[in-house]
C-alpha cells in the first residue's frame, strides 16, 4: 500500500468521524457549543492529518489561523445577536479558504486579495468535487492488503449484504403470522423514514465535504508523498593496467620503455577537445501564483501614466467637490444644519451616512485594481499612481469623518437613536479607516504582497472587539439612555433584539412608560416559552442562559408570562392554530423515538 493510498484512506476515516459529529453535534439548533467543539474536532483532525503527511505546511501563520478558526467559533457559546454569527461564520469560512494558500506554493502572509479569492473558490471547489477523485484514483483499493482487521471487517460486511435481504422476508413472515409478536416489532422499530433520511443524508454532507477540503490540503496531483533516493549514475574509473608483454618490452633510448615513450609523446592527462553536447531539454512552464501580475492582461487593459492621470484625478476632483461643501458641515455641527433654510436633520443624517459608507467601501478594490493594472515599465505611472492614490485617502477620510458626523447627529440627543443598521456599517467603516492605513503604509511604499494579510487580521481584530463591545446590548443602553434623557423609546424594536440585550431591558424595566413595559413583558412571556425547549446542551449559550435564569427568577414575572402565553394560546386555539414552539423534537429533527 503506498502512501497516497494510506493517506487517502486516513481522510476518509477523519471525515466520517466528523460526518457523524456534524449530524449529531450540529442538528440541534439554535446554535451554540456544537459550532464551537465541532470546529475545535474539524481543526484537531486536519492539524493531526497535516502533522503526519505534510509537517511542513504546520506554519506560524497556519498556526495562527487555527488559532483564529477555534476563537470565532467559540463566540456562537457567548453572544446571540444574529449579525454576530453571520460574520463570525465568514471569518470561519475565510480561514478555512486561505488555509488552502500554501497549495498555491506562495507563502500565507505574502499572498495578494486576488489569491485569497482564489483560494476560495479552490476549496469550494474541492469540497465538492474531490471525494470523486479520492474515491475513484487516489486510493488504490486493490492494492490494499486483506490482513487481520481488514479482512474481518471486509468479510462482516459481506455478511450483512447477504443476510439482510433474508431478515426481511422471514421478518416479515413472522410479522404476518402473529399480532403479538407484530406488535412488538412495532414497538421496536417504530421509527419515522424520515428521521433516518435526515441522519443519513447529513452525516454524508458532512462526511462529504469535509473528505474533499481534507483532500484538497493534503494530497494535490503534482505533490510526492515519498522522497525516493536519487539513482545515482555509475562512474566509470579508469584503471591503468599493463600486459605482461608490456612489462618484459626492451628498453629503448635513455632507459625508458616503449610505454614510457609513448606517455611522453601523447600524455594521458592531456585535455581533451570538448565535445558536442546536445541541447538541454527545455521544461515546461509551471504556473507560479506568487508571480502572477499584469502581464498576462493583454497591453490595452494595462494602465499608463496617463490613463492613471485621468482615472485617479478626475475621482478626485470629485471628492474634493463633495468635501469643499461638507466642510462647513463637519466643523459648523449641529448649529449650522439646523439654521440651514430648507435642510432638516433627518434627511441630512439618513441621506447621507448609507451613501457615504458605499463610497468608502468602493475606494479601496479601486485603487487595488488600479495599482495592479499600472504597467511595469511605467515608473512615471507609479509615482503618479502614489501621489493620487494618497491624496484621494485624505479626502476619504473626510468623507468618513461626515458619515460618522451623520450618525452621530442621527443617534445623539436630538436624533432618533441607535439601530444596528446604523452601528454596523459604523464597525465597517472603523475598519476600513484601519485598512487605509495598511493601504498608505504597503502598496503606496511598494510592498503590496503585505497588504492582504494584515488587512485580514485587522479585519479579526475589529471583529474580535465588536464582540467585547456586545453590540445588542450597546444599542439597548443607548437607546434607554436617550430614552433617559427625554427621547423616545422604541419599546417593540428593542425588545426584538437578541438575548444579548435582554438583560439591559430588564435593569431599566422601572423607567419603561406602561404601553412600553407591557410590550417589553410580551417579548419576555415569548422568551421565557421558548426558553423551554433550549435545554439541550449542544445549543447551550451564554446570553441565551443567562436570559433564560433572569425570566425564572422573579415568580412575579412568571406568573405575568404564563398568564400571557396562557391568552395567547387561547386565542390561537379558539382559530384552529397552536401557538409556542413544540418541544416534541420538530427543533433538532428527533423525536422520542429516535
Amino acid at each position: 500500500m503506498n502512501a497516497r493510498t494510506k493517506t487517502g484512506l486516513e481522510i476518509l476515516q477523519f471525515a466520517a468521524v466528523i460526518g457523524l459529529l456534524g449530524d449529531v453535534l450540529l442538528r440541534a439548533t439554535p446554535w451554540g457549543l456544537n459550532v464551537t467543539l465541532f470546529n475545535i474536532a474539524f481543526a484537531a483532525a486536519m492539524i493531526t492529518l497535516l502533522w503526519r503527511n505534510a509537517p511542513q505546511f504546520l506554519t506560524r501563520p497556519t498556526i495562527a489561523l487555527f488559532g483564529a478558526l477555534i476563537f470565532f467559533a467559540s463566540m456562537f457559546t457567548w453572544r446571540d445577536a444574529i449579525e454576530l454569527r453571520v460574520a463570525d461564520t465568514i471569518a470561519i469560512v475565510a480561514i478555512l479558504s486561505i488555509i488552502f494558500i500554501p497549495r498555491m506554493k506562495i507563502a500565507t502572509q505574502i499572498a495578494g486579495v486576488f489569491q485569497y479569492g482564489v483560494a476560495f473558490l479552490w476549496s469550494g471547489f474541492n469540497a465538492l468535487f474531490a471525494p470523486i477523485m479520492l474515491m475513484t484514483m487516489d486510493i488504490q483499493w486493490a492494492k490494499i492488503p486483506r490482513t487481520g482487521a481488514t479482512r474481518h471487517i471486509v468479510s462482516v460486511l459481506r455478511g450483512v449484504a447477504i443476510v439482510t435481504p433474508l431478515l426481511l422476508i422471514f421478518g416479515g413472515l413472522f410479522v404476518a403470522a402473529d399480532a403479538v409478536y407484530a406488535g412488538w416489532v412495532q414497538r421496536v422499530f417504530n421509527i419515522k423514514p424520515e428521521i433516518i433520511v435526515t441522519h443519513v443524508v447529513l452525516t454524508a454532507l458532512f462526511a462529504w465535504l469535509s473528505a474533499g477540503y481534507l483532500r484538497g490540503v493534503l494530497m494535490q496531483d503534482d505533490d510526492t508523498f515519498s522522497s525516493p533516493i536519487p539513482a545515482v549514475e555509475p562512474v566509470a574509473s579508469v584503471v591503468e593496467t599493463t600486459t605482461a608483454s608490456e612489462t618484459s618490452s626492451p628498453h629503448l633510448p635513455n632507459n625508458l620503455t616503449v610505454l614510457e615513450h609513448i606517455n611522453l609523446s601523447d600524455p594521458p592527462n592531456q585535455p581533451q577537445p570538448p565535445k558536442a553536447e546536445a541541447p538541454p531539454k527545455a521544461e515546461p512552464a509551471r504556473w507560479d501564483w506568487a508571480k502572477f501580475d499584469n502581464t498576462v492582461m493583454p497591453g490595452g487593459l494595462t494602465l499608463g501614466s496617463v490613463e492613471i492621470a485621468v482615472v485617479l484625478g478626475l475621482m478626485n476632483l470629485l471628492f474634493l467637490s463633495f468635501v469643499i461643501v461638507q466642510v462647513p458641515y463637519l466643523f459648523g455641527g449641529m448649529e449650522l444644519v439646523q439654521n440651514t433654510p430648507d435642510f432638516k436633520l433627518a434627511a441630512y443624517a439618513r441621506r447621507g451616512f448609507g451613501e457615504l459608507v458605499t463610497v468608502a467601501g468602493l475606494v479601496l478594490p479601486i485603487l487595488l485594481a488600479s495599482h495592479w493594472l499600472i504597467r511595469k515599465e511605467s515608473r512615471v505611472a507609479t509615482i503618479l499612481f502614489r501621489v493620487l492614490a494618497g491624496i484621494q485617502i485624505a479626502l476619504l477620510f473626510v468623507i468618513m469623518a461626515s458619515a460618522a458626523q451623520r450618525l452621530f447627529l442621527l443617534t445623539g440627543e436630538l436624533g432618533y437613536g441607535m439601530t444596528t443598521i446604523r452601528l454596523y456599517p459604523l464597525i465597517f467603516m472603523s475598519w476600513l479607516a484601519i485598512v487605509f492605513v495598511w493601504f498608505a503604509a504597503t502598496v503606496l511604499r511598494g510592498a503590496r504582497n503585505h497588504f492582504a494579510w494584515g488587512a485580514l487580521w485587522s479585519a479579526f481584530l475589529i471583529l474580535g472587539a465588536t464582540h467585547l463591545l456586545d453590540p445588542d446590548a450597546f444599542i439597548a443602553k443607548t437607546n434607554v439612555a436617550l430614552m433617559q434623557q427625554g427621547r423616545d423609546f422604541d419599546a417593540y424594536y428593542n425588545s426584538r433584539l437578541s438575548d444579548d440585550a435582554m438583560p439591559v431591558l430588564m435593569s431599566a424595566f422601572e423607567d419603561l412608560n406602561p404601553k412600553a413595559q407591557e410590550t417589553v413583558v410580551r417579548r419576555f412571556a415569548e422568551r421565557y416559552q421558548e426558553s423551554k425547549c433550549e435545554g439541550d446542551l449542544r445549543s447551550w449559550n451564554l446570553s441565551r442562559s443567562r436570559t433564560q435564569k433572569m425570566l425564572t427568577s422573579n415568580p412575579d414575572l412568571v406568573r405575568e408570562m404564563e398568564a400571557i402565553n396562557a391568552l395567547r394560546s387561547h386565542r390561537y386555539n379558539r382559530m384552529g392554530e397552536t401557538v409556542g414552539p413544540d418541544c416534541g423534537g420538530e427543533r433538532d429533527g428527533d423525536n422520542e423515538n429516535d
